[in-house]
């Protein structure tokens, strides 16, 4: 797999410092109103909805405008139209729509110590909305090449409710959603929801939609209590001999400092030099946590980073990093 399966921004400068890194994206943050509140009632969290038991989530999908051919007529007629015509769009296209439906565990989130896996959290919609819409309508400067996607081993961490492992896996070779053991059950009954075939312990035909979805345990905590030497024996591998992991999605899972260590000593081993992106959503939340975060990260000098700017709105922020030798 070429390791050119992202495609960052020409000038995209490398992030090489975290104190000014955080500076950046959080005088970026202070300086643009939010309202923070889900229908839920949480502010500043992130869930889409606690209260209820099941989700349905519809991605729209828009083909772009074009601009609007100018209107016949007179010569007059096009100048008083100069300006305004060419901000005309219009695409006769109809909207492809993608409908998930969810389950959610809403007493784990309250019961269960650290479980945030059990419900489904915004960064992952906006997400996905984003790579949904570029990989059907690719734009010019798409973050992820569509070609070299579809021959792509994609790894998830804290995978969570499973929602990007139903709308990407489409998308790829293969799509392996991991998660701590408690939440698998979740994450393969929402599976089962949306791939007929799909069950907690069957899955579909080789070739049907779904089919290249596996859910396996990773737990951040236990591959960093490993020795170094046995942590290859402990996580998933892709399913095609010999292959490894082209893309690694971490996606709001920078919430807790206790986890930080973990988090960072797994991306750093699931991922193969020259070869592996690893593409990190963040949702803004405490400035210090995010900050140790990039630290830890930077501080492996193995990694080369870059902010990906105007892939997501804030409160959102994106890094795509690759490792390298």
């Amino acid at each position: 797999m070429s390791s050119n399966l992202l495609k960052l921004p020409d000038g995209t400068e490398p992030v090489t410092n975290a104190d000014e890194e955080i500076f950046l994206v959080y005088t970026a943050l202070n300086q643009k109103p939010l309202d923070l509140a889900g229908p839920d009632g949480f502010h500043g969290l992130g869930h889409v909805d606690s209260r209820k038991d099941t989700l349905s989530i519809q991605f729209e999908l828009t083909a772009p405008s074009q601009p609007t051919p100018p209107a016949s007529g007179s010569k007059s007629a096009s100048r008083s139209r100069k300006g305004k015509s060419a901000r005309q769009t219009r695409s006769d296209e109809t909207p492809h729509v993608i409908e998930i439906e969810l389950a959610q565990d809403k007493t784990a989130l309250r019961s269960r110590k650290g479980d945030t896996g059990s419900v489904l959290w915004r960064a992952s919609i906006a997400f996905a909305q984003v790579i949904l819409q570029q990989h059907r309508f690719p734009p010019s400067n798409p973050l992820v090449d569509k070609d070299l996607l579809r021959e792509s081993h994609i790894l998830e961490l804290g995978a969570g409710t499973g929602l990007l492992s139903i709308a990407l896996s489409a998308c790829a070779k293969s799509y392996t959603a991991t998660d701590i053991a408690p939440l698998l059950p979740l994450l393969r009954k929402n599976v089962a929801l949306n791939f007929a075939g799909w069950t907690q312990n069957t899955k579909p035909p080789e070739g049907s939609p779904g089919s290249n979805i596996s859910v396996e345990e990773l737990d951040w905590e236990t591959l960093l209590s490993l020795p170094p030497t046995g942590r290859s024996r402990y996580y998933p591998k892709p399913p095609e001999p010999n292959a490894k992991w082209d893309l690694v999605l971490i996606v709001d899972c920078i919430y807790h400092p206790s986890l930080l260590p973990a988090l960072v000593e797994t991306i750093e081993t699931v991922s193969t030099a020259g070869k592996t992106w690893a593409l990190v959503i963040v949702e803004l939340r405490q400035e210090d946590v995010v900050r140790e975060f990039l630290e830890r990260w930077l501080n492996k000098g193995t990694w080369r980073l870059f902010r990906v700017d105007g892939l997501l709105d804030l409160p959102y922020v994106a890094w795509a990093c690759q490792k390298y030798a």
